[in-house]
């Protein structure tokens, strides 16, 4: 029901993991979290007259996901607009995402924390190890997601999903809020189904 799950060796542990590869048209996997500003965000709670936007990004330590993420955080309203719920997730602790916040100056976004490893396998992210410091001077955690961005429908069916196996090369919001006016316009359907 949740697409199809693909075998992954980790070389430095020698343990097999699975990773998900999520099927536009059925249901998503349940996915609750934190929030930076207090509570628990639950996408089985969202009731967006469009889609939930879940943007999954790599964690404080990423100079990319600083830019994307505040490009988010400028575009909230704009997605409201169109119906559209939004929140970005990563694995940071609580600590770093307050952080997270704090330097980044976020001040639309709900921003989530503490999302399971096995978590962003079941959505079919990607997961890397740390390589120490980042160009922000920042250590990476030990194991964080790369990159995912997901349009959920409101009775929770994958709509679009786009997955990075680096931080590089990611979908513009502008662009996704631009796809989403004709999406509604036309009411066009969700694609790769099959």
């Amino acid at each position: 029901m949740l697409g199809e799950s693909v075998a992954i060796v980790a070389d430095h542990h020698h343990e097999e993991k699975t990773m998900s590869r999520l099927m536009p048209r059925q249901p998503v996997p349940e996915l609750a979290v934190p929030l930076v500003a207090g509570g628990e965000w639950r996408l089985a709670d969202q009731t967006p007259d469009n889609f939930t936007l879940i943007c999954f990004y790599r964690g404080m330590h990423c100079p990319i996901c600083k830019t994307y993420v505040k490009e988010l955080d400028r575009l909230v309203d704009d997605f409201a607009q169109r119906g559209v719920n939004v929140v970005a997730i990563s694995s940071d602790t609580q600590e770093r995402a307050g952080q997270t916040v704090a330097d980044w100056r976020l001040e639309n976004l709900d921003v989530g924390y503490d999302l399971a490893i096995d978590s962003a396998r079941e959505w079919g992210l990607y997961v890397s190890t740390s390589r120490g410091k980042t160009s922000l001077g920042i250590v990476e955690p030990d194991l964080f997601s790369e990159p995912g961005v997901f349009a959920v429908r409101p009775d929770g069916t994958l709509y679009m999903g786009s997955v990075n196996t680096m931080p590089f090369a990611r979908t513009h919001f502008s662009e996704i809020l631009g796809a989403i006016d004709f999406i509604i316009k036309n009411d066009y359907p969700a694609r790769g189904e099959a």
